[in-house]
């Protein structure tokens, strides 16, 4: 892309607005949390602490908006504490400029490092260190820095005791994390029924789990309703996959598929129903139609083998999701014709956690559970299957060790060490968050050298400009530098209207800039541009409340901000952190870590009976962090200005599209998972082994401009002896010899040489996928 064309795409992403829901009741509290604060302050110590202290409130408030599953008063707590301190230690040094200069240095540093630890706490640092900017310049001794400090801690106190006592959606986030998992599957389920190896992006499942770590204290008051519904929303997805996919047994046309359609429609709409229930706090409203599917008594003569396993695990994990998200008991009995060995095997909602050996199953290809899930806890014995939406009488009892695991996230106290590792680890010269901490500190003193020198006061709105635009990657920085300037524009006009209309006083100003942070709060999620014009006028009216002339502000700073994202611009122009060289090192990762993922569902089926479904799940999740962090990459280098080294953006896509058909074709093995007991199959220990150290050299390779080989994997594929019991399992391994083999052809970019007659050689026909 040229920089043309990537500077007028991030102008146009700066200056867009984006269509989202609104949230007024919250904008409503943040803003009362800060006309409390102003009112306070202006009562106790004056004007300008009053502007001082609502900054700690208005950051206070931003901060709890921000994508955090962290409780919000935390947050709130944090950031005001965390301003009042850069405020005191800025008024400490600013009569001193080389002192203050050296400390906006090391705050500004430390400041775009902590991006290491999570986006939340990289903007709320580099806010304060923006704001502070500010602050320090209000107080005239030092006890009334350590006054207005005081009213910034106060700021965020009453930010967190409103958010205690006046809750809004409580658990509302969780609870949509939870329903935008179940919702993407049942468009998954939609989507098969007319491409039956249609992709799934796990990205919403990744958000749930996310969403499900809480601290001590959350999972004491969580709702019964998000407790295990995430591990078996984990487990439908491969039992979709396998139901829809015919190389599992299904024809692509005929009385088999129309039934697998009804059966994927039905499920769909279960899903559907639950996320619905789940968002809102509902009782599930299960579709009658839907749950009639589930009870068709021919389905066992129509549907047989694999595909009638997968329809019977399926109905049980609907059945589990269902009575997990609210759904109301309904008795119903068993499918007619369902054979022992095919009964339902997935986990209960209430008995995540524990694991129950169960006797291996009567017929060989009846293998257990869809591990794919998130085990947090192994399965539960197995029961025949009921409609989704019945509870069954049938149901094990429960013993007192069967408690619902939690995955814990730990208290603000003890993340600070875990961000500091995290920063620690991005501490070298390669890393882009090292780059971006170098740039913005060189910027905010190159920025503050030139505010102070040049003949406009308020020197400082450059550097701050700088500081609230700048991110790690490129599109952000220049995309947000676009916004701030044009919303400055915007916002300082119509506020310089305002004042120059209304004249208003100390109250009225202080009454204005609380409706436009009102209004920033209510527009924060449509994009930067209508947030940065409402923080344009909030700053205005603020700063007029404490005693600042219109005139003082206005003109100087239009110009600083605009200074100030020229040198964020040209900062990453000249040193920047470009994410399209790294498309090599991002594939390999995926490559390396999807690797041992399909390994270990391999190595499942040598030896059943040491099966450890965990190793299968950790694999799983390491590969879709890998597959998260390859999306990124690839996001950012779309926009950057730089041409590709070596991966094509064809190449790329190829490449992804191999690499996620390695994935899919593991994840439809791993959701017949053989029971412990069943038949051991050891030609697939030789291949998960020669699968294991195969993507390992691979990924080596592709880091090193190389086209990976993979003669072992070819060689152990060729030993294995086919046998009745593990027939499913070899034709699998050969598609999986087949994904890696496109993996290399997408690498091999080198020119093939030509034919006597002038045109390239044929490539020899092979196997395909599915």
């Amino acid at each position: 892309m040229s920089w043309r064309r990537a500077l007028k795409d991030t102008a146009r992403s700066g200056i867009a607005v984006e269509k989202k829901r609104l949230e007024p009741l919250i904008a409503v509290r943040g803003a009362a949390g800060l006309a409390i604060v102003i009112a306070l302050s202006l009562w106790l110590l004056g004007p300008a602490a009053a502007a001082s202290s609502a900054f700690g409130a208005f950051q206070a408030a931003i901060a709890t908006f921000q994508r955090s599953w962290r409780p919000r008063p935390e947050l709130a707590i944090a950031s005001g504490t965390s301003l009042a301190v850069s405020t005191f230690l800025g008024y400490l040094t600013i009569s001193k400029e080389p002192l203050f200069l050296a400390l906006l240095v090391v705050w500004t540093f430390a400041a775009g490092m902590s991006w290491a630890a999570g986006p939340t706490i990289g903007l709320i640092a580099s806010s304060n260190v923006a704001i502070m900017l500010v602050t320090v310049t209000l107080p005239t001794s030092v006890a009334q820095a350590a006054g207005h400090a005081a009213m910034m801690i106060v700021g965020g106190l009453v930010q967190a005791a409103l958010i205690v006592l006046f809750p809004v959606r409580r658990w509302g986030a969780h609870r949509d994390a939870l329903a935008d998992a179940l919702a993407a599957e049942a468009d998954y389920a939609r989507r098969l029924r007319h491409d039956p190896v249609a992709s799934f992006d796990p990205q919403p499942l990744m958000e749930a789990r996310n969403a499900a770590a809480v601290t001590p204290r959350q999972a004491r008051r969580r709702p019964a309703e998000l407790h295990g519904a995430r591990g078996i929303a984990e487990r439908i997805r491969p039992v979709l996959a396998s139901l829809a996919d015919p190389a599992m047994g299904v024809p692509a046309e005929g009385h088999a598929r129309d039934r697998v359609r009804e059966l994927l429609a039905s499920a769909a709409a279960l899903l559907d129903a639950a996320a619905h229930a789940i968002r809102h706090g509902e009782p599930v409203a299960a579709p009658p139609a839907a749950l009639a599917t589930f009870r068709t008594p021919d389905t066992g003569s129509i549907l047989t083998g694999a595909p009638y396993r997968a329809m019977t695990r399926l109905n049980t994990l609907l059945q589990d999701v269902v009575e997990t998200a609210g759904g109301t008991p309904q008795e119903d009995t068993p499918h007619e014709g369902a054979p022992s060995g095919a009964r339902g095997t997935a986990h209960s909602a209430e008995n995540e956690g524990r694991s129950t050996p169960r006797p291996a199953p009567t017929d060989p290809g009846a293998r257990g559970t869809a591990h794919s899930a998130e085990n947090d806890g192994p399965s539960t014995p197995g029961r025949a299957p009921t409609h989704p939406g019945a509870r069954g009488t049938a149901r094990p009892a429960r013993t007192p060790r069967s408690r619902p695991t939690t995955r814990t996230r730990p208290t603000f106290l003890a993340l600070i060490p875990k961000a500091l590792k995290a920063m620690r680890g991005e501490l070298h010269r390669g890393s882009p968050i090292t780059r971006h901490a170098t740039r913005v500190s060189a910027v905010a003193a190159t920025g503050y050298i030139l505010g102070t020198w040049l003949p406009l006061g308020h020197g400082y709105w450059a550097p701050l400009t700088s500081v609230m635009v700048m991110r790690p990657d490129f599109s952000q920085t220049y995309s947000r530098a676009v916004a701030r300037l044009a919303g400055t524009v915007i916002g300082v006009a119509v506020a310089t209207g305002v004042v120059q209309a209304a004249t208003p006083g100390t109250l009225q100003s202080g009454t204005l800039a609380v409706a436009s942070a009102a209004l920033m709060y209510l527009l924060m999620r449509t994009g930067q541009f209508a947030t940065q014009a409402c923080i344009a006028a909030y700053v205005v009216f603020l700063l007029g409340m404490g005693g600042e002339e219109w005139t003082q502000t206005v003109p100087e700073r239009v110009l600083l901000t605009l200074m100030g994202g020229l040198l964020a611009m040209l900062a990453y122009a000249v040193y920047p952190a470009w994410e399209t060289p790294r498309l090599r090192t991002r594939l390999a990762d995926w490559l390396a870590a999807q690797g041992p993922y399909v390994a270990a569902v391999f190595g499942s089926y040598a030896d059943p009976s040491v099966r450890d479904a965990p190793d299968v799940r950790g694999a799983l999740l390491t590969a879709r962090t890998a597959r998260a962090a390859w999306h990124a990459a690839v996001a950012r280098a779309t926009a950057e200005p730089v041409r590709h080294r070596g991966l094509s953006r064809t190449a790329a896509d190829d490449a992804e599209d191999a690499l996620a058909q390695l994935g899919r074709v593991a994840m439809l093995l791993e959701a017949h998972l053989p029971e412990r007991g069943a038949t051991p199959v050891p030609p697939a220990a030789r291949f998960a082994d020669a699968l294991r150290e195969s993507t390992h050299k691979g990924a080596k390779a592709i880091r090193e401009r190389r086209v990976p080989t993979w003669d072992a994997v070819r060689e152990a594929l060729d030993a294995w002896e086919t046998e009745d019991t593990d027939k499913v399992v070899r034709n699998t391994a050969t598609l999986v010899l087949d994904t890696l083999t496109e993996l290399s052809e997408a690498l091999d970019t080198a020119v093939p040489p030509m034919t006597l007659d002038g045109t390239a050689p044929e490539k020899p026909d092979g196997p395909r996928n599915p």
